[in-house]
């Protein structure tokens, strides 16, 4: 009985991998979705638009609004950061995220890091343990 047992866990094991190591990849708009949720997840007041900090609730709710006017424009996670999550399109000034130690950067710079870590963890083996 207990080999049976055994048996029946090695078995789901081997599924579950071989499951995750063919799931299909992300869409572009499942990484836009995964960029935009980064944002809305980070603590604190994360985002900086025209010289003014707002959480990350705002600041996916702005970038889902500007998605969503871009009228299907946006076709790839690049053209979203190019496009929607740089800056600003009324002044022109780039859109800033502060970081968890304090400091800020463009948020081009990041969301195309992010984009990069999305990208490759997805590209990776999955990892047993």
């Amino acid at each position: 009985m207990k080999s049976h047992r055994y048996l029946r866990w090695l078995l789901l094991l081997c599924l579950l991998f071989a499951a995750s190591a063919f799931a299909a990849p992300l869409t572009e708009q499942q990484k836009i979705d995964a960029l935009i949720h980064g944002v809305e997840t980070m603590p604190g007041t994360p985002f900086i638009r025209n010289g003014t900090s707002y959480d990350g609730k705002a600041a996916a709710d702005h970038l889902r609004l500007k998605l969503r006017n871009s009228w299907g424009r946006i076709k790839t996670a690049d053209d979203f950061i190019t496009h929607i999550a740089s800056g600003s399109s009324m002044s022109g000034q780039p859109y800033q995220i502060r970081m968890a130690n304090g400091t800020t950067e463009n948020a081009e710079v990041y969301f195309r890091a992010e984009l990069k870590r999305i990208e490759a963890q997805q590209a990776a083996p999955p990892t047993t343990h």
